[in-house]
């Protein structure tokens, strides 16, 4: 295996974790602990108080 293979294989892998834990991060910020998209319960919250309001 000639250097050039080696430092592709290593490109490779730290792309791969690179995308993966963006990936991941994107998820985290957008779901909470209960599996619940956050924008969608802000979206609910705002609905109750404006009807509050009322």
């Amino acid at each position: 295996m000639s250097i050039g293979d080696i430092f592709y294989v290593i490109a490779i892998v730290v792309f791969s974790w690179m995308t993966f834990a963006i990936i991941r991060g994107n998820f985290q910020r957008k779901f909470n602990e209960n599996g619940e998209r956050i924008d969608l319960i802000e979206k609910e919250k705002r609905k109750a108080d404006d009807q509050r309001k009322e």
